[in-house]
């Protein structure tokens, strides 16, 4: 289980803060699927996820979805605990297993109404999930498939060591809301142009620096915010 401080969330807290969290942070396993809360639902914890990766999903009446933001190793999940909300319209489901630690909601809410470092760092953090966020939407509505592959790729690889990824096309296809038709198109396309490998739910990225070239700038436009927000990451 690798440690706490692998959060970059965690790693950025001042000493006194550090030394409140840390005895009371619970490590989970999250594996591949898992459900971390339903839209809806009244939240019992929040989670930093250390080594997985956590896909924030907006499900419709028809049970038809779209990934609105990406959780992993820089974040926490469950930001309508300490913003006042307690629950929320959207999923939150585990897309790439690993492990994490959770903290119990009394705990989260009570650190951040002390008004102190630990809630100018959560908004600061809030700040940069809503520019993924709303970046997320503008890129769904004017960008090319493979472009949005190529920004989703890069976003989950940001998050995780390594250039490979275990993900299904299905999921791929759940996550950025269209047909698993259109995601093999597109995947094939980037494999063509030797940028990446995929089989077999393997996808694994071979030319990171052309990807990051065939992007659109909605990559670049979340990662300088997360970058300039959370300064922590810049020295990982």
């Amino acid at each position: 289980m690798p440690a706490p401080l692998a959060n970059h969330l965690l790693a950025s807290l001042p000493a006194t803060e550090w030394g409140r969290f840390s005895p009371l942070l619970e490590p989970v396993e999250l594996p591949l699927g898992k459900v971390l809360y339903e839209s809806g639902a009244t939240m019992g914890h929040v989670y930093f996820p250390t080594t997985a990766i956590v896909s924030l999903l907006y499900v419709m009446e028809d049970g038809a979805s779209a990934e609105i933001a990406v959780v992993g190793n820089e974040g926490v999940v469950g930001i309508a605990l300490f913003m006042g909300g307690e629950t929320t319209p959207s999923r939150a489901v585990v897309q790439s297993a690993g492990q994490g630690y959770r903290l119990r909601a009394a705990v989260i809410k009570d650190e951040f109404n002390r008004s102190g470092p630990v809630m100018h760092l959560l908004l600061r953090y809030t700040q940069a999930l809503i520019t993924q966020m709303a970046q997320t939407a503008v890129c769904n509505r004017h960008h090319s498939l493979d472009q949005q592959l190529c920004r989703w790729l890069l976003l989950s690889l940001d998050r995780l060591k390594g250039s490979e990824l275990m993900m299904t096309q299905e999921l791929i296809a759940n996550m950025l809301g269209v047909r698993r038709e259109g995601v093999t198109e597109a995947a094939l396309k980037l494999a063509r142009m030797g940028l990446i490998r995929y089989a077999r739910g393997h996808i694994t990225v071979l030319d990171r620096a052309a990807l990051e070239a065939r992007v659109c700038e909605c990559y670049a436009v979340v990662k300088k915010e997360y970058d300039r927000l959370l300064p922590h990451r810049l020295a990982e």
